[in-house]
């Protein structure tokens, strides 16, 4: 059997892929590595533990020792790395910890690969690397040329990773790959996000947190469509490549907290508008024309099926997602929210 190893498992993208894996291909053994910080979520992974082919490590990717000990006894055959601190808000509060496991625990990770015989490593990044495009030229597009331009901790932290990736492909030989994706949607997203975050409160009937005047134009994307764009780059991408992953789906921020409203049975007057965040990017948007090309993958969920999976999965599971909007992730809420 194939081992592959994912870390960041008991996490939104992660435990998406986890189940990818699982459920479409039986020749795979998947061990999964988690921190267990506040977004993941060992329940998430219920079903993958009752898996045989399934095994879960609570291991920091910093920890240079620990994850040396899981590569000697499991001797993976490929790395994915979804592991990483992702809420730009979160970054601009602490961005230490941003730069320590988005960096350094990339590092750590490529280090292992390496040592155990150049280890096939693929880099889960983001489309927020290249910064932003305005709202009044709807025909910009990111492409993989596209010059990195952060504009948070976050950003920041996820473009020094790909450049280190990139760094140890070209110096020690690393088979690596990256894949720069837009705003993922879908199953088992922690409520600190935009569609959860409004799914959660519309149906508590408590206030829609929009900032600004919501009129940020975000490029969606299915995390199921997401999960079989990284397998493809996996299987058949090149090595030394960069492939964005686009959703061609791109709304205003507004306009998606409208629909969730409607489809709920909302009035939009919970929409709260606060105070917008610092450097808020305006505009993301990717051209998936590369990966399209070499590997044949477009997106196959239009949004507006995608919309609709995602509340009605969110109605299905409320007890997954109301434990969890409880204790520290009430108080950042708080935090972030309140005075705005």
């Amino acid at each position: 059997m194939t081992t592959i190893l994912v870390t960041g498992g008991a996490g939104f993208i992660g435990a998406n892929f986890v189940y990818h894996l699982l459920d479409g291909h039986p020749d795979v053994r998947v061990v999964c590595v988690d921190s267990l910080t506040y977004a993941g979520n060992m329940s998430t992974l219920e079903r993958a533990l009752a898996d045989p082919r399934f095994v879960f490590y609570r291991q920091d990717i910093r920890d240079r020792d620990g994850i040396a000990a899981v590569f000697d006894k499991e001797k993976p055959d490929a790395v994915v790395n979804f592991a990483a601190e992702t809420h730009v808000d979160r970054s601009i509060e602490t961005p230490e910890i941003f730069l320590q496991t988005n960096i350094l625990g990339t590092q750590v990770l490529m280090d292992a690969c390496l040592a155990h015989g150049n280890t096939r490593f693929h880099q889960v990044s983001t489309d927020e690397v290249y910064g932003d495009l305005p709202l009044d030229r709807p025909d910009l597009l990111f492409t993989e040329q596209t010059p990195l331009h952060a504009s948070s901790p976050y950003s920041a932290s996820k473009a020094g990773a790909d450049l280190l990736v990139m760094a140890y492909h070209r110096t020690y030989g690393l088979a690596a790959t990256i894949s720069r994706c837009s705003n993922n949607y879908g199953p088992y997203q922690f409520p600190e996000k935009l569609i959860p975050l409004m799914i959660a409160n519309a149906l508590a009937d408590q206030p829609l947190p929009v900032y600004g005047q919501g009129l940020n134009v975000r490029d969606w994307l299915y995390v199921a469509d997401h999960c079989k764009a990284i397998d493809l780059i996996l299987q058949k991408g090149r090595i030394g490549q960069v492939y964005n992953i686009g959703g061609h789906n791109e709304m205003r921020n507004i306009d998606i907290v409208r629909l969730i409203c409607q489809h709920l049975g909302k009035p939009e007057s919970l929409i709260t508008y606060v105070t917008d965040r610092k450097g808020h990017d305006l505009r993301y948007a990717i051209d998936p024309a590369k990966i399209h090309g070499e590997l044949g993958w477009l997106p196959e969920t239009s949004f507006a099926d995608g919309i609709a999976r995602t509340i009605d999965w969110y109605l299905a599971n409320r007890p997954w997602w109301e434990q969890i909007v409880s204790g520290e992730y009430r108080d950042y809420y708080q935090r972030m929210y309140r005075d705005r």
